[in-house]
């Protein structure tokens, strides 16, 4: 029986399971951003039928919400608000649909020499680093600038510890599927030991409708928000790259000549542009999913359609997304912990694995300025147009590579 005579239910069944590893991350970054987790359910289920329809629903992939975004939306929303943030949003989805352009007219090779791995490593070492403080401030039951005391700091220290834990072990220790749902466990574990120790407010769960329609909110032009993110997009382009190759390798096919990387990309920057539109985060192709590919042995995109249209329904099941806020501040903290130190590891294992030299002068100007630029809180203004941390560090590793002589050995490594 091949893949699309599957019976509907067991199709069903596997799309809910790919939903259920996607889960944790994907109602992690609105939570944390201010941004409604329904949005993110909603923007995540259309953004994947759209995904699909772009490349002929020819690869098994679902996007979920972007972790390269949290920093930048959470800046962005204290700053201009979050409908002048969402018009950002939109801007970077526009930026993917010039790059799929580009390969379209140019093919893949130019985007290596853009950004080749000396570029794209410290950028994602800095979506994980530039978060640090926020994690372990909600770790210690503060607000996530640490201005503010939510919850007792013993409390908050033993819930959190606990999520971590059983993070950790799950991660480490769990079977099959389950070793994809180490986030999901973790919030779990924590919110049962919040609710025993009275960190839960049932009463707006109570009072929540069982149907609500998700609260959409429409994107106000704003240039400086707009080209604050745009760079921002960079890294989680790259990324697509990067996931549209691994997804290949699980399935033993090459999506980026067929369907071709412009589709997909077209695909996930018409995805992006919609969230940004209805007011959801930013979504990218997810590399749990394309682990519980590779565990299932399941390569039907069919099960990714499923996937999308479960997550549809799920937004607008009112309980549910109070129960997703109600969520205490220390769970998520103890968990973000890890996670964001997974996103600097990713970004770390980038330079590694592609042998950069570090010994090498333009190679270490090169991580140095954009890791310290980053971390240490640059801001560069300029009228009306501000820029720091991942757009920042975005533009500052593009230029110096493009601009910083180039030895004559470097050349033959500069691409993947």
């Amino acid at each position: 029986m091949t893949h699309h005579q599957e019976p509907v239910w067991r199709q069903a069944i596997a799309g809910a399971q790919i939903l259920f590893v996607a889960f944790g991350a994907l109602v992690l970054v609105p939570i944390l951003t201010g941004l409604n987790p329904s949005m993110a359910l909603l923007g995540a289920g259309i953004g994947t039928l759209i995904f699909q329809a772009c490349t002929g629903r020819k690869v098994p992939i679902f996007l979920g919400s972007s972790f390269a975004f949290i920093a930048p939306i959470i800046y962005s929303v204290q700053t201009w608000g979050i409908p002048a943030t969402l018009s950002g949003l939109f801007a970077s989805g526009a930026l993917y649909l010039m790059l799929a352009l580009l390969i379209k007219l140019r093919g893949v090779a130019f985007i290596h020499r853009i950004m080749p791995p000396v570029v794209v490593g410290p950028i994602i070492m800095l979506i994980g680093l530039g978060l640090a403080g926020v994690a372990v401030n909600l770790a210690m039951g503060k607000t996530g600038d640490g201005k503010a005391v939510l919850v007792d700091y013993q409390t908050a220290l033993l819930v959190a510890g606990v999520s971590l834990a059983t993070t950790v072990v799950i991660a480490l220790k769990a079977k099959g599927i389950f070793r994809l749902i180490p986030i999901l466990a973790g919030v779990a574990v924590g919110y049962s030991l919040s609710a025993f120790l009275g960190l839960v407010n049932f009463s707006a769960i109570a009072a929540a409708p069982w149907f609500a329609v998700p609260p959409f909110v429409t994107p106000q032009w704003s240039w400086p928000a707009i080209f604050f993110m745009i760079p921002v997009a960079l890294a989680p382009a790259i990324e697509h790259v990067g996931d549209i190759i691994a997804i290949g390798a699980v399935t033993g096919r090459d999506y980026t000549a067929r369907p071709g990387l412009h589709r997909t990309m077209l695909g996930d920057g018409l995805a992006v542009c919609v969230a940004g539109l209805i007011g959801g985060p930013p979504v990218t192709t997810y590399s749990e999913v394309t682990g519980a590919v590779m565990i299932t042995r399941n390569h039907n995109p069919v099960i990714m359609t499923w996937a999308a249209c479960i997550a549809i329904l799920m937004a607008f099941f009112g309980k549910f997304n109070a129960l997703l806020q109600s969520i205490p501040t220390p769970v998520m903290g103890g968990i973000m912990i890890l996670l964001f130190g997974s996103i600097a590891a990713v970004g770390l294992n980038t330079l590694i694995h592609a042998r950069v030299d570090m010994h090498r002068p333009r190679n270490l100007i090169i991580v140095s300025l954009v890791l310290v630029f980053g971390i240490g809180g640059l801001t560069l203004q300029a009228g009306w147009v501000t820029l720091q941390g991942v757009s920042l560090c975005g533009i500052t590793a593009v230029l110096l590579n493009l601009f910083l002589p180039k030895e004559k050995r470097d050349s033959a490594q500069q691409t993947f």
